[in-house]
């Protein structure tokens, strides 16, 4: 149940990113106990995480900040005003334009970091992909089956505007694929009730093998 103190504390923690609860006490105009129990609550919602500063000598001092879910309470407006906007597209735009669209937006994204990874080894490349995946919001990992590689995200924030416009779900694979510069298939799909979305990416046949 939302009560003022609940949302001052939200607030204060999506704008200033982290707080420790004397701060937060400050701002809120509450006791520091107080705060804390909201904070224990919050984190029991999975809405708030915490962490250990360490500053010279004694305790280490917590401070708390929003998790994904947390931030999520703030997107919805953003969520709203994206589907509008796809919706009007939609209505002036052809389909296969506005999926070249997606994939042009996809290709920028990997295209900015691409000299980061150009030249680098396989295995360098595809940690630093799963580096950028996560900072745009995709938590994923990586397994590597002979000649294939399975790349599962597990998390992804366009879920929600991907529900009615499943065309976003062309960023991600296209996002993969530039920074490979490997074709990338989709094996599942979150939108599609899997657990996860998984791609496959296909490397070329080790030495002395022959191509099937």
């Amino acid at each position: 149940m939302a009560t003022p103190t609940r949302d001052i504390i939200l607030r204060t923690l999506r704008a200033r990113g982290k707080c420790s609860v004397l701060s937060l006490a400050e701002v809120s105009a509450v006791s520091p106990v107080s705060v804390r129990h909201h904070l224990a609550n919050l984190q029991a919602e999975n809405l708030v995480e915490v962490e250990d500063e360490r500053h010279g000598v004694g305790r280490p001092r917590q401070l708390f900040s929003l998790t994904e879910t947390g931030l999520d309470l703030f997107s919805s407006r953003y969520v709203r005003l994206t589907n509008r906007l796809l919706d009007e597209l939609k209505e002036s735009t052809p389909p296969e334009t506005l999926e070249a669209l997606f994939s042009s937006v996809a290709a920028t994204m990997a295209d900015q970091v691409g000299r980061k990874l150009e030249g680098l080894p396989l295995p360098e490349r595809l940690a630093r992909m799963i580096e950028l995946l996560s900072e745009e919001g995709f938590e994923a990992e990586v397994e590597q089956r002979d000649q294939r590689i399975i790349i599962r995200e597990l998390s992804c924030p366009y879920f929600r505007i991907g529900r009615k416009h499943p065309e976003v779900c062309t960023v991600d694979q296209a996002f993969i694929a530039t920074a490979l510069a490997l074709p990338v298939e989709r094996l599942t799909c979150l939108l599609q009730g899997a657990d996860v979305c998984t791609f496959e990416v296909a490397l070329g046949p080790g030495p002395g093998e022959t191509p099937a």
